[in-house]
């Protein structure tokens, strides 16, 4: 990986040494990071939540849409000792976006779409919730397709007057047939048909528990279980679920933790940061 330091001076909780921690990326809600614990540690927690790390050291984190300012990021080593580092994480300025003309079934369905629904979200948790060993994310990712961006990740959309939640993904529009591509090399783990939300969806596992989404497709040109490279033809724009045209809706997941995927676009040129001190306890 080639990363370019800098330093950063870091918060901590005490003086006690640390061995230095590297983490590439900005610290700003929605974002990636790319970290090298430099030693022995054997995972990472942060809001609650596990990330592994590679046999050489390196690491994925996500900071969700709605992180607060401080964070404690904290290493665990084989002996049961911990480092805790405190990050401060920049707000960003999410958008309200209003959308009209979308059928009211689509905004708020009635309970015969109760069962299509709950397949839909089985299917996403368990897709979402993948997390097994390997490394694939560090070839790096690209643009799945090219088309101007009708919708950003994290802006909350009101459809028909009807608030919903925070977008999860990126909308790229783009002619219907269009050939969408996989972001980054790894597994299909998700070749799902006809969902309420989503319509037809696949879903790229990429390692250490990071996905990449593709829905609204007219059709998939894969199946799961498929080992798929990056630029590859995962399927096709379309408009099915709740789409009021032909576009794609890219999204990533890390640990079942949403975030921008455009972050993912330059995961292996991130700025790095030197965190050279911690709070190691027994």
């Amino acid at each position: 990986m080639n990363y370019k330091a800098i330093c950063l001076t870091i918060s901590l909780f005490a003086a006690a040494p640390a061995a230095a921690l590297e983490l590439c990326g900005e610290l700003r809600q929605g974002e990636i990071l790319v970290g090298n614990v430099g030693d022995n540690a054997e995972a990472v927690v942060f809001n609650q939540k596990t990330y592994p790390v590679t046999e050489d050291g390196y690491f994925i984190l996500a900071l969700p849409r709605d992180q607060k300012a401080k964070g404690t990021l904290t290493l665990q080593y084989p002996d049961g000792k911990q480092a805790a580092y405190n990050l401060p994480v920049a707000a960003y300025d999410w958008d309200i976006q209003r959308i009209n003309g979308v059928p009211q079934s689509k905004v708020t369905p009635d309970s015969s779409h109760d069962a299509e629904i709950l397949r839909e979200q089985k299917d996403v948790r368990r897709s979402l919730t993948f997390m097994q060993p390997g490394d694939d994310w560090r070839e790096g990712f690209i643009l799945p397709v090219e088309g101007r961006i009708s919708g950003e990740f994290g802006n909350q959309r009101v459809f028909n007057g009807t608030p919903k939640s925070p977008h999860s993904g990126t909308d790229i529009a783009a002619p219907a047939g269009t050939p969408v591509k996989a972001a980054g090399s790894g597994t299909v783990i998700l070749n799902g048909k006809d969902y309420f939300y989503t319509g037809n969806m696949v879903i790229i596992d990429h390692g250490q528990g990071l996905q990449t989404i593709y829905a609204h497709l007219s059709k998939s040109a894969v199946e799961a279980g498929q080992k798929i490279r990056r630029g590859e033809t995962v399927g096709y724009v379309g408009s099915t679920g709740r789409a009021t045209g032909p576009h794609l809706h890219w999204g990533a997941s890390l640990n079942n933790v949403r975030f921008r995927p455009h972050s993912l676009l330059d995961l292996n040129d991130k700025t790095c940061r030197q965190l050279s001190a911690g709070q190691t306890t027994d």
